[in-house]
């Protein structure tokens, strides 16, 4: 018997990413013999680059309601610790696909097609997710990327030395509303108001006291990950309406999570159905959606 590879790599000449059949999952990206990805070290967080389906963040006593009955579920959903088939590869994109099983649907009663997709293209990784409802009712899910990257990158530096940057519009972010978690990953009501200058956040243990960092209503749609010499060496761009930033709290781990969602935990104080989640998607029988985000690599 013929044992297939759990692992894929695809590469454009300047980078080369591998991808995982387990939960279609990014583990590695590399340019000019650096490493660009986290390497999923279990003493800090034992993943790279997860896709959250079909929730992002945790329910409210771990579960939720939909259709008159009770549905069980983990914080950020099923698909990214299930194996994924590889539906298509070339040199410079691979796509791989999850559909709708016994053990999915006892959680999540719906019938779905979810690929994702890599592509590599001077320097730039697009990253597409097309969840399909293949079912006869309208599906209700959350979607989003958590991406950890390296910081500090290629030992260059102490982390403290690193920043983050914020944009919208192509201008650098003075400010932004901020939404935290309970201590059972809910989200808080209050929001708080978080300055910066020129844009920018020191990394430090400081930041993530309060684990992610969350920002809502399309208020950034890039975010760097700054050298200490200034360069940005890490570009996440996307139209998501939320992104979360993260690194372990109190753990002082060398890498920071730039994270696009569509969707988010429960408000701390939710009681309604799955269709009435905030920040939750409903896509029609038959209907498909498509969203991307993309990650420079480099200077």
């Amino acid at each position: 018997m013929i044992s297939r590879p759990t692992q894929f790599t695809i590469t454009d000449g300047r980078l080369t990413a591998t991808v995982n059949t387990k939960g279609a999952e990014l583990s590695s990206v590399v340019r000019n013999g650096v490493e660009y990805m986290w390497n999923a070290d279990p003493e800090y967080w034992g993943r790279t680059a997860p896709v959250l389906f079909p929730l992002v963040g945790s329910l409210r006593g771990k579960q939720y309601r939909h259709g008159g009955a009770t549905y069980p579920m983990g914080q950020h959903g099923f698909a990214r610790d299930m194996e994924f088939e590889l539906v298509s590869q070339s040199d410079t994109k691979i796509t791989m696909a999850l559909t709708d099983n016994e053990e999915t649907l006892r959680v999540f009663p719906f019938h779905f097609r979810l690929e994702i997709s890599y592509e590599l293209d001077g320097g730039r990784l697009t990253v597409e997710w097309k969840v399909v409802n293949t079912g006869r009712e309208e599906m209700f899910f959350s979607i989003g990327g958590h991406p950890a990257f390296m910081c500090p990158i290629g030992g260059e530096g102490s982390q403290k030395d690193y920043k983050i940057r914020l944009y919208k519009d192509g201008k650098p972010l003075s400010g932004f509303d901020c939404t935290y978690l309970t201590s059972e990953g809910t989200a808080l009501k209050k929001k708080e108001r978080f300055d910066s200058t020129e844009g920018t956040l020191a990394v430090s243990r400081e930041l993530f006291m309060r684990d992610a960092l969350i920002l809502e209503g399309g208020q950034a749609d890039k975010v760097s990950l700054v050298k200490p010499d200034g360069t940005e060496y890490v570009t996440v761009e996307f139209d998501a309406p939320l992104v979360g930033l993260w690194s372990p709290a109190g753990k002082d781990a060398p890498f920071v999570c730039i994270e696009p969602w569509y969707g988010r935990c429960d408000g701390e104080d939710f009681d309604g159905e799955l269709k009435e989640r905030e920040w939750g998607n409903t896509l029609a029988a038959g209907a498909e959606f498509c969203k991307t985000y993309g990650v420079v690599f480099g200077e």
